[in-house]
């Protein structure tokens, strides 16, 4: 079960997220990805969109190993090195989340040669 919660004594969100989340049931803790392709194991050394997009693939790849998908997600992080991919990335994003949105931290550091990491907690489906 997820839930998006909004309260009018805190801000509204401004983009494609929840500020706060209830969920239960088993979870699933996928750790920070990035732009590596599973199939050669090599750093994508490509545009923003190129790694984005691989590292929202690996992502989704590790959701559906745990037998859950992004429509069950209920919390994401997201680290950029630029933020002024932030729109691009937004982008990508709802390409892969619905709403209610999982509730997102979006975070800017440097970290190494990738563009972007990206980190979920999700729930399994409802019986």
């Amino acid at each position: 079960m997820r839930k998006a919660i909004i309260s009018d004594k805190a801000p509204k969100p401004r983009g494609p997220y929840s500020p706060a989340m209830i969920a239960s049931g088993p979870t699933v803790y996928v750790s920070a990805q990035g732009p590596i392709d599973p199939a050669t194991d090599q750093f994508i050394d490509g545009s923003f969109v190129e790694q984005a997009e691989r590292v929202f693939q690996n992502v989704t790849a590790l959701l559906e190993a745990a037998g859950t998908s992004w429509q069950n997600a209920v919390k994401v992080t997201i680290v950029l090195a630029d933020f002024g991919n932030f729109a691009a990335m937004n982008e990508i994003y709802l390409k892969y989340v619905m709403a209610p949105y999982p509730a997102r931290t979006t975070l800017q550091a440097k970290i190494g040669n990738s563009a972007l990491g990206v980190d979920c907690i999700a729930v399994m489906p409802e019986a």
